[in-house]
């Protein structure tokens, strides 16, 4: 097993939210990747796992027609970055199973903010989408589109500020792969903030052994760590059918194993979410099974 900074206590943290997005059924995702045996293989592998059980969103709350539910997403990502900094703390690894990608917003800004006194913190986000609207840009006015624009300081500034004054990751350390379903505006945006996208066509033309490659130099080199932000909908449906947000011609089952294997063998990972399993359009727990898997791989699994 690939110690990660020698941390082998795992707090596993589940949120059981779907008002981020515009399909319903991703707050069950938790429960299918627990289902799914992920906490007893984990201990097979040599990690000693809390569960910290879910947190469950306010059932009502405030909405926007550019923030929708805005008001139960933000207080729920105030509980999750209350839950990732106390684990921090105790020194244990915060493993975050969502839940609609919204909940990034909450881990990112815990694990940012922890390490402040240290250094700055990278992120890789595999994702079919950029994740990179703030309230202007956005088309459809689901928050599971902007976590990844709020956590490096481009907005919405109210879904990471839970009073702490956020600490923001430069986009000189953040990596977005895999994607390939961005509006226009938000590309733009993206473009203008500097961000390292490797879109799905780069994986096409040099393939993900030498993509990761660049993302872990980006996100590693003169960092505490990275962040890992999956997202199951970066995989095509034919491997992850159980997924709200569902892309055509995304990346194999192979490639997103070997993207977070690499991940492990770098040694930097400090901190991981795994998002948007939906077992409502499921089949047979077949993506919460990858789900746990791609968590086994990137915590330090080895074939052989």
């Amino acid at each position: 097993m690939t110690k990660l900074n020698s941390k082998t206590e795992i707090d596993l943290i589940g949120v059981q939210i779907d008002f981020g997005a515009a399909q319903k059924g991703v707050a069950m995702g938790p429960l299918a990747i627990r289902y799914a045996g992920l906490a007893q293989d984990l201990a097979e592998i040599g990690y000693t796992v809390h569960d910290r059980g879910d947190i469950i969103p306010p059932p009502d709350g405030m909405s926007l027609r550019h923030m929708i539910r805005f008001e139960q997403v933000n207080a729920t990502n105030k509980q999750l970055y209350d839950a990732v900094s106390e684990t921090l703390t105790e020194g244990h690894f915060p493993l975050v199973l969502g839940g609609d990608h919204s909940i990034a917003a909450g881990s990112v800004s815990a694990v940012a903010k922890h390490y402040e006194p240290q250094g700055e913190i990278g992120v890789i986000w595999i994702d079919a989408h950029g994740d990179w609207n703030d309230d202007n840009s956005t088309i459809s006015g689901n928050m599971h589109g902007m976590p990844f624009s709020a956590v490096c300081g481009w907005g919405p500034d109210s879904m990471v500020d839970f009073g702490q004054k956020p600490h923001f990751v430069p986009t000189k350390h953040c990596v977005q792969v895999a994607g390939h379903d961005f509006d226009v505006a938000e590309a733009a945006r993206m473009k203008e903030a500097g961000m390292n996208v490797f879109p799905i066509h780069d994986i096409d033309r040099r393939g993900m052994s030498e993509v990761m490659k660049d993302a872990i130099r980006i996100a590693g080199e003169g960092t505490v760590g990275i962040h890992l932000s999956f997202d199951v909908d970066a995989i095509t449906p034919e491997y992850a059918p159980g997924t709200g947000t569902p892309v055509e011609n995304g990346i194999t089952a192979r490639e997103a194993f070997l993207a977070v294997e690499m991940l492990a063998q770098s040694g930097r990972l400090i901190s991981m979410d795994l998002v948007e399993v939906n077992p409502i359009l499921d089949d047979k727990n077949k993506t919460g099974r990858m789900a746990s898997e791609l968590i086994q791989l990137a915590l330090g699994k080895a074939v052989y």
